[in-house]
């Protein structure tokens, strides 16, 4: 089991050029961002996204004002090394809602956490889990970077 939480005030939109479907639609689950699913219409995805017309927006360019801020938990026995791996494979979870990511005006950083209720195995399958995990992990990730935005 892997869950997500987010506080987002990026640089960078968690929506689309129309501005009204966010980048994450493909991960959303029973409408809980909205329920708005794939974009209407087809988008001329060269045009700025209004995350690119923040960029200009100069009073928002200062290091240390935008972040997106997440934890990953999950009840697997990982280890230190593992939980970090985790995270760095949810950090896609970022890039997957919001355009652009990881900006030098954004301190984006993802914590993961492990409870241990669950064994791993303990030979090269354990590899394969941590990868299912951290899989999940970013899938959730952008799951919770839009339903922060949303609820917001």
């Amino acid at each position: 089991m892997v869950g997500a939480l987010a506080a987002v005030n990026s640089v960078g939109s968690v929506l689309m050029p129309d501005d009204k479907t966010y980048w994450a639609w493909p991960f959303e689950l029973d409408a809980e961002f909205g329920g708005g699913g794939p974009p209407q219409e087809r988008m001329d995805l060269s045009d700025p996204a209004p995350g690119e017309a923040r960029l200009t927006a100069v009073g928002r360019l200062r290091p240390g004002v935008n972040t997106t801020l997440a934890v990953i938990a999950c009840n697997a026995a990982l280890s230190t090394v593992e939980c970090k791996r985790v995270a760095m494979m949810a950090q896609d979870g970022i890039a997957r809602a919001v355009r652009p990511a990881h900006t030098p005006f954004d301190g984006d950083t993802v914590f993961a956490l492990a409870s241990a209720e669950i064994a791993l195995e303990d030979n090269i399958l354990r590899a394969a889990q941590i990868g299912r995990i951290g899989s999940a992990a970013a899938d959730c990730l952008a799951r919770a970077i839009a339903r922060a935005v949303h609820h917001s």
